[in-house]
């Protein structure tokens, strides 16, 4: 098997994949901030990294995967106000649909969970750290920044230029230094939540609860930083400034998804276009939403459009049809393996679009198979192509789905057809072939084609034109 090759963020190269300790990979995702419906944009990068994250598993490593929530920041604070309801519980409230659409994509539960205010204690002193080696400075209002001009390097992530940045807008600059320093601690404002601090009350920077936390469960230094492309700056570019200034080797490789796309334009609120996830999957499953949303590969982005989505919805459904013909045909269990073809495309920098590749072959192969009556294929090409699904989190037999009645379902669509078939076969038997076409032809109405082989009529799913 070849080795896992992964492009990193920082060197904007693919290069082989050496985690720290042999064996064991330890990663770090930013996940939401809890303050609104998560979108599809939200849940591409947890499907991309969940796949990142069973192929290590596959791959045979113990792998630590932390994903946090900030349930405090500014946002959440205006959508208490707006809703007139307390600042934890609309944490808690959008926490909990967020925690809902992962479930309902098949996106495994982290390792560990963090939530940012359960970790006020690492941040502070993470902070004196900062103070104490002269990194961080603490003007006397309450506020604590990073001075990024002591920094020994800066924006490696993004390639910018200090003197090129604008100020960064999250305090009052009156009390900075330069400008361009960030807030690691925000002075607490009249009717806003805080916690105490030896340089005054106030809240957490984003910032800085994500280095507090990815070194509270992995450690001065851990194997992979994962994210959205939109948080390379600033978010990313300051987690390391921090971390590194406190003495921190932090992330050993950085890897971002891109973005989910409409009409050309990055997918968010501001642009009122967005796509939520609950809206969705009124249209389609999880599976379905799933599959479409890892089709791409990672760093590439993806322009949604319904006819998108519904074509590559009908390309699941052959595929999940083979899979269940071929079960009902083999005297033996499917047992899930990996193709070569499927396990060089992984391990090229998960190239998922030519793993897609590798499985369309295993599908004509495998009908082919079924059409020959060759038992011995239709196993290799159903059990490679369940094993590809599995590490795509898109295997139909997974009882993780919420909605797993979906076998059920197609059992049952499978059974009225069959029904529908048998109806067919008698008109034809009496030779009543008008009522023999009016089956066909229903059928095809629906998208179900009709095909008569030596060994029986076959149905399949065709998109409609």
């Amino acid at each position: 098997m070849s080795a896992l090759h992964l492009y990193d963020t920082a060197t904007r190269e693919v290069g082989v994949f050496k985690p720290l300790i042999p064996g064991q990979v330890s990663i770090y995702v930013c996940g939401a901030t809890v303050q609104s419906h998560p979108h599809i944009g939200h849940v591409r990068s947890a499907v991309n990294f969940d796949i990142l994250r069973r192929w290590l598993t596959w791959s045979g490593y113990d792998v630590t995967f932390i994903r946090n929530v900030t349930d405090i920041d500014d946002k959440i604070l205006h959508k208490a106000v707006h809703e007139k309801s307390p600042w934890w519980a609309v944490a808690m409230k959008y926490e909990r649909i967020f925690t809902q659409a992962f479930a309902s994509l098949n996106v495994l539960p982290p390792t560990y969970e963090p939530r940012a205010t359960g970790h006020i204690t690492q941040m502070v002193e993470l902070m004196q750290i900062l103070i104490d080696n002269g990194a961080a400075y603490a003007p006397g209002n309450g506020d604590v920044y990073l001075e990024v001009r002591k920094l020994k390097r800066y924006l490696t992530l993004s390639g910018q230029k200090l003197d090129d940045l604008m100020p960064a807008a999250d305090a009052d600059e009156t009390f900075k230094k330069d400008p361009r320093d960030f807030a690691l601690w925000k002075a607490a404002k009249a009717g806003d939540p805080s916690w105490p601090t030896p340089w005054g009350a106030g809240r957490p920077g984003w910032h800085l609860e994500c280095s507090a936390m990815a070194h509270a469960y992995l450690g001065e230094a851990f194997d992979i930083h994962g994210g959205g492309l939109d948080l390379v700056f600033p978010h990313h570019e300051n987690e390391i400034a921090q971390s590194e200034a406190a003495g921190y080797k932090f992330a050993n490789r950085w890897m971002h998804n891109a973005w989910v796309t409409q009409s050309g334009e990055k997918m968010s609120k501001s642009l009122g276009n967005t796509l939520q996830v609950e809206v969705i999957l009124q249209r389609v499953r999880g599976i379905e939403l799933r599959w479409y949303l890892g089709s791409a590969h990672y760093r590439s982005m993806l322009e949604y459009s319904e006819a998108a989505l519904d074509e590559s919805a009908v390309a699941f459904r052959r595929i999940e049809n083979f899979l269940l013909r071929a079960t009902e045909l083999l005297d033996s269990p499917l047992k899930p393996t990996i193709s070569d073809a499927f396990c060089g495309a992984m391990n090229d920098d998960l190239a998922v679009p030519a793993g897609l590749a590798s499985i369309s072959e295993n599908l004509r192969a495998g009908n082919q198979a079924i059409t020959d009556g060759d038992k011995s294929a239709i196993a290799k090409n159903a059990n490679e192509i369940r094993g590809a699904l599995q590490i795509l989190g898109c295997d139909p037999f997974d009882s993780n789905y919420p909605q797993s009645s979906t076998t059920d379902v197609n059992q049952a669509l499978d059974g009225v057809i069959k029904l529908a078939l048998k109806e067919r076969a008698a008109a034809r038997e009496r030779k009543d072939f008008a009522a023999s076409d009016a089956i066909r032809d229903g059928l095809l109405d629906l998208g179900i084609t009709i095909e008569d082989t030596a060994q029986g009529p076959r149905w399949s799913i065709t998109e409609k034109s």
